[in-house]
């Protein structure tokens, strides 16, 4: 015995070799070596799930179809919601091995046996989950956005670097055929020299950040709902069945406390259309109040010259981008086809632009999937808690800018508005103990 100790996988590995061994005559089943096309169980991604409302279902749904995926526990603190993951983990597994929490703290002290996260929780529970699993060493693939603070995101990318862990957030369309296609025609110089982006905004203007005082109701029994977990981090505030929403309104997406403003659209396209200008990794310097931000939108300049329009209307579907250059553009969104472009041209090797970026990339066209392999190669995912912070910074002093009502201007370097306190102020949010990050 050397005295180094074995990881898991080593372990579960030599413990299945020698039941093998002495455990004759008893049958192994194929699945457990990894025949037949199974994947042996210490081969697979140990993973649980925080927040399973509508998007967190969704995503469990789609990783537990994956066969290098082994959920063992869920959370949640609504009874509904945990229950009803939890059912559909132990129905996928054939068995009632599936264990249910309700305080994320219980789960991931009692789980050492996890190796990722899926976190699928309210907006203002990101970045303290994120951080509380990375803290617990796992991985985390949480949903958009990745922060509501500039701090948060500051905090968010210190965790990975910090814990060594792999983040991605969830802005799938990063991931999406479409998307990746007009990016790629930016990118290779296909628009000629790109000057303008758009990004849509969907219903924002619409629900304009509010807090809105609600007459209180009696809470539910602690097991049905922990209203005190489910505010987390939020400023208190009296139960009231509306909040848990997002719909009917006034749900949680349209409350100042526990939501931005224009990051619940521009975490997926204000994200998309800097990833694909190479600007993921930066912020824009000036940002103009908007005198029509239902019309005209909302606009901001980049350090290079490049300026982005977030606005309501321009395209036929939701999350829409569209970069114009000097020689051409293209638009997409959710729901097209292909993508719209100036010139059919444009599009006339789209297979062969996927093809060259998966080959250059060694990405799939599959958001999860990335993270996943990303969990085993320890590669940085196409979502980053870098590319999270920095475009969530722009989508966050467009909020800023927009409760100054005046222009801003913004050093991405130092990470601070120049000279100017009071928006500097606004960069963080106070958090309710023992949430602070």
């Amino acid at each position: 015995m050397s005295g180094t100790p074995l990881s898991r996988r080593q372990f579960l590995t030599r413990s299945l070799a020698a039941s093998t061994a002495f455990a004759v005559p008893n049958i192994i089943p194929a699945s457990a070596l990894g025949r037949g096309g199974a994947v042996a169980p210490s081969e697979r991604i140990v993973m649980g799930a925080i927040g399973l409302g509508g998007r967190g279902s969704g995503d469990l749904g789609w990783l537990l179809g994956e066969a290098d995926v082994q959920f063992v526990a869920v959370c949640d603190v609504q009874q509904r919601n945990r229950e009803n993951a939890k059912n559909a983990v132990n129905g996928k597994y054939n068995n009632k091995d599936c264990a249910a929490y309700v305080d994320m703290r219980e789960l991931l002290a009692e789980r050492t046996d996890i190796d990722a996260m899926l976190i699928a929780t309210g907006d203002r529970w990101h970045t303290p989950a994120s951080i509380l699993s990375m803290q617990a060493g796992k991985d985390v693939y949480c949903e958009k956005p990745g922060a509501l603070t500039i701090a948060q995101g500051q905090a968010l990318v210190a965790a990975t670097q910090r814990y060594g862990r792999v983040f991605q957030t969830g802005a799938q369309r990063a991931s999406e055929a479409n998307f990746i296609i007009a990016g790629e025609l930016a990118r290779l110089g296909q628009l000629g020299k790109v000057h303008t982006v758009y990004a849509h905004l969907g219903y924002l203007p619409e629900w304009p950040r509010v807090n809105a005082v609600l007459p209180p109701e009696p809470e539910p029994a602690k097991e049905v709902l922990d209203w005190d977990l489910w505010l987390g981090p939020s400023p208190w505030r009296p139960y009231n069945r509306k909040f848990l929403g997002p719909w009917p309104t006034p749900g949680w997406y349209t409350q100042y406390d526990f939501a931005g403003g224009i990051p619940q659209w521009g975490s997926h396209t204000i994200l998309q259309c800097q990833l694909a200008l190479g600007l993921a990794d930066t912020s824009p310097v000036t940002y103009e109040f908007p005198k029509d931000l239902k019309g005209a939108g909302m606009t901001v300049h980049f350090a290079n010259g490049v300026k982005l329009v977030a606005r309501c209307d321009g395209w036929r579907g939701s999350c829409g981008v569209k970069y114009e250059g000097t020689d051409g553009w293209v638009a997409t969104a959710d729901g097209y086809e292909k993508p719209d472009v100036s010139s059919p041209q444009l599009l006339r090797e789209s297979k062969k632009l996927l093809q060259d970026y998966t080959t250059r990339t060694q990405r799939p066209l599959n958001h999860l999937r990335d993270f996943l392999n990303c969990v085993r190669t320890r590669r940085t995912p196409v979502t980053s808690a870098v590319v999270a912070h920095r475009t969530m910074t722009t989508n966050l002093i467009m909020d800023i800018c927009l409760d100054l009502k005046r222009d801003l201007t913004w050093d991405p370097v130092r990470e601070e508005f120049a000279g100017d306190a009071e928006a500097n102020r606004l960069r963080t949010r106070a958090m309710r103990a023992p949430w602070q990050v």
